[in-house]
């Protein structure tokens, strides 16, 4: 019997999944910007090079679905949870694959499991590309060992359970972005002072050989997915806070992520000079 699968948001992520040619199974899904008359059209071009086909509406996506797979923004997962939890058939696997505090995934739990749906709490651990299927994924939950073989027949090869309990695979995921954000955001900080001084060499030949590549793909990051990131780190923050840790830095990481999302070069140029001078002519104009 075939599997179908349906994705409830399509953007970077689902669509690496599902592009990756050991992709497996009949896939079907449905985005808001479906809604957007601004949006639609390349959201549809999205769907077609991946493969996928569109759902008519979030109710024929998840009601059509043996399978769910959430990939929303951060700030939208409970939303998301809490509409598909009304369309859902009983037993259905909801693997919420968003980056959010753990205390979120169990309030999206609720909504799933009362609708009678098989709640999986999923962290996607490195970026999506290049890696698409071969993205490290942690599970926990009560249906964690269900939802281990139906992810690896999708095509994913490194999945791993961490435990029964909801959230746990979240709350690694989210301590660990303190770090993989944080360095980001530093980097950004560093290169910017380091292009106003007129030193950005000299200070990254005295950090190492590898120091010009890693603050040319971390500032890239960050300007293509910064807001995107900045969500994320909020809900970090919420989870430092639930373990009585102040996010001291955490915050400073928000707002260098969401400062750099915020200048909308979404294709930015290849070059660490390049993107330097388009950030340095944007916050110019913007002041002048």
């Amino acid at each position: 019997m075939t599997v179908r699968t349906a994705f409830l948001g399509f953007g970077e992520a689902a669509s690496a999944f599902a592009s990756d040619p050991r992709w497996t199974g009949d896939a079907f899904g449905y985005d808001l910007k479906l809604d957007d008359a601004g949006a639609r059209d390349a959201k549809m071009r999205d769907f077609g090079a991946a493969g996928v086909d569109v759902s008519a509406s979030c109710e024929d996506a998840i009601s059509s679905g043996d399978q769910v797979l959430s990939l929303v923004t951060a700030d939208q997962s409970l939303a998301a949870a809490k509409t598909a939890s009304g369309y859902l058939n009983e037993g259905t696997l909801f693997f919420d694959m968003n980056s959010v505090a753990p205390q979120r995934k169990r309030e999206a739990a609720i909504f799933i499991g009362a609708a009678g749906g098989r709640y999986v709490d999923v962290a996607v651990m490195s970026p999506v590309y290049p890696a698409q299927l071969d993205v490290p994924l942690l599970l926990s939950g009560p249906h964690a060992e269900e939802g281990e073989p139906a992810l690896k027949a999708l095509g994913f090869g490194k999945v791993r359970q961490v435990g029964a309990e909801i959230g746990r695979a979240s709350v690694i995921k989210m301590i660990r972005s303190v770090m993989v954000k944080g360095i980001e955001a530093l980097t950004a900080e560093c290169v910017l002072a380091a292009d106003a001084a007129g030193v950005v060499d000299e200070v990254l030949e005295s950090l190492g050989a590898e120091w010009p590549g890693r603050a040319n793909y971390n500032l890239e990051r960050m300007l293509v997915h910064g807001n995107r990131r900045a969500a994320e780190m909020e809900e970090v923050c919420a989870t430092l806070e639930s373990l009585g840790i102040q996010p001291a830095l955490t915050r400073g990481t928000v707002r260098r992520q969401r400062e750099l999302g915020l200048l909308g070069h979404h294709t930015p140029p290849t070059r660490l000079e390049d993107k330097l001078s388009l950030i340095s002519g944007t916050k110019e104009a913007r002041t002048a």
